[in-house]
């Protein structure tokens, strides 16, 4: 890697992790597009690569959640039990069963443009809705979705909270309660899905292991991005995040649907 590649990958994770931050949403999720399209990182080597970047990244936004006492609580607890085991078998599939470009490109419009979709709908009614929310899920619930949201998370690099937030907060739970505990889950279950992609790579030929120090680059930056993204959460319309989120996620999808049916 030259410098050139690594500044602009740092510079990536600094600005996605800015916006994505303040909704406990790593970055990860819109950086492996830039990844793979923009800086060259391979098929299957970019999603852990992308596991990589949160793991760096990670502590930058928790430790302002940590400050402010956001990571208290069960809820993270049940985000990391259930997406703990789930990114293993994410991983596995990963490499064993959906290695092609051509799958990986649907994978990412299948996740993308759902995710988009979702946030753009419920940030577009939010305002409108004038009945109280609904009851927040159950403890088993939470835990079932996070072991789903897992497995998706370890076959696409993203540690999974991008999917978990939403949901969730669709479901009824606050955005301040969800944003920290999905920040947590995404960085406890990257190290574990980092480190088995890096054991998978001494069983198997192709390009496994992550990029170290591309993923190090962008790391650094989300790491610088995350804090202070968490940092400017209450200051920021809550609003125009969402929105914002929900745009990149549809256009991203739609670009990588658009290659697939070209």
């Amino acid at each position: 890697m030259d410098w050139g590649t690594g500044l602009l990958g740092f510079a990536a994770g600094l600005l996605i992790s800015v916006v994505t931050a303040p909704v406990g949403v790593s970055g990860a999720v819109f950086l492996l597009p830039v990844q793979v399209s923009v800086l060259g990182v391979p098929s299957p080597a970019v999603t852990p690569t992308n596991l990589l970047y949160n793991v760096v990244a990670g502590p930058g936004a928790l430790l302002r959640h940590h400050r402010s006492d956001g990571l208290r609580g069960p809820l993270t607890r049940l985000l990391v039990l259930g997406t703990v085991p789930g990114v293993v078998v994410g991983a596995v599939i990963r490499v064993f069963a959906v290695p092609g470009p051509s799958v990986f490109r649907l994978l990412i419009a299948v996740l993308l443009l759902p995710l988009g979709g979702w946030l753009c709908l419920r940030t577009l009614h939010r305002a409108a809705r004038t009945s109280a929310p609904g009851p927040e899920p159950s403890p088993r619930s939470i835990t079932r979705l996070a072991l789903a949201v897992g497995v998706a998370g370890g076959i696409y690099g993203i540690g999974g909270g991008s999917l978990l937030g939403p949901i969730l907060v669709g479901r009824g739970m606050p955005v301040a309660k969800v944003a920290p505990a999905a920040l947590a889950a995404t960085f406890v279950t990257s190290v574990v899905g980092a480190g088995t992609y890096a054991l998978l790579a001494l069983t198997v030929t192709g390009d496994i292991a992550p990029y170290w120090t591309l993923g190090l680059a962008c790391g650094l930056g989300g790491l610088c991005g995350g804090y202070l993204g968490a940092h400017l959460q209450p200051r920021l319309p809550e609003t125009a995040l969402r929105l914002l989120l929900g745009v990149l996620a549809l256009g991203i999808g739609g670009l990588y649907a658009v290659q697939i049916l070209g």
